[in-house]
């Protein structure tokens, strides 16, 4: 036979139910960063790049797409 403790009300730690603690895998939280055409500039400049307006607005499509990507 097992032995029972009986215990007052007042001695129970309620705590809410949370879901994932009992998920083994867990799924990564993404913040996406925005992209900005200024970003953009200033990061070439740095890097020595020659860059038109239209190389901009592609390449900030392209990163923009990828982060959303890789946040699904």
């Amino acid at each position: 036979m097992k032995k029972v403790n009986v215990v007052k009300s007042t001695e129970v730690e309620v705590k809410p139910f949370m879901l994932d603690d009992f998920i083994q895998v867990k799924q990564k939280h993404v913040n996406i960063e925005k992209i900005t055409k200024k970003t953009l500039k200033k990061i070439a400049d740095e890097l020595e790049l020659d860059y038109n307006d239209k190389e901009i607005v592609l390449t900030k499509k392209l990163i923009t797409a990828y982060l959303k990507d890789r946040a699904k």
